[in-house]
């Protein structure tokens, strides 16, 4: 099915509280054309007004990450522990806090533990070969796809309060 005639994913109907669940979606995730995660085992967690967040595997990882010593607390996974890396072009160029990942989740997002999860930037992201626009706002880590409904994203200015 092409993009253009792809449902639209309205994230207004997603679930609160969050889903998690298996996504069969392919998932590539790359830096100055350098693959650094590819898979096709990973997690979405589907949110009211969010578009979905994707984690994967550690497994599908071609560079190392290191903990740095930031962490979160969402209130339905559980406090999350950050990493950075290195830019597999320029190793001298670290990024830090840009990943992340819940190590004791939630009993409702336990399938998550160890799975990581990409800001969409400064990196390219890609579900099903489609690049993936980061979730406005740059504080929640959703991918934005051309198959979701935009105007019901939460993100941006004037939009926290949904």
């Amino acid at each position: 099915m092409s993009t253009a005639t792809k449902p639209k994913l309205n994230p207004r109907n997603f679930p609160r509280p969050p889903l998690c669940e298996k996504t069969p979606r392919h998932l590539q995730v790359k830096w100055n054309g350098q693959l650094i995660a590819d898979t096709k085992d990973a997690y979405w967690v589907l949110e009211t007004h969010h578009p979905p967040t994707y984690y994967l595997p550690p497994s599908s990882l071609q560079v190392k990450l290191d903990t740095t010593s930031n962490s979160s607390f969402c209130e339905w996974k559980g406090r999350a522990q950050y990493y950075s890396i290195a830019n597999p072009a320029k190793p001298e160029e670290v990024v830090k806090n840009r990943i992340w990942s819940y190590e004791t989740p939630t009993a409702g997002f336990k399938g998550l533990k160890g799975y990581l999860s990409f800001y969409a930037g400064p990196w390219d992201c890609y579900v099903d070969g489609e690049r993936v626009e980061p979730q406005p706002g740059d504080f929640y880590g959703g991918w934005m796809t051309s198959d979701i409904e935009r105007s019901t994203v939460k993100g941006g200015p004037g939009t926290w309060g949904w």
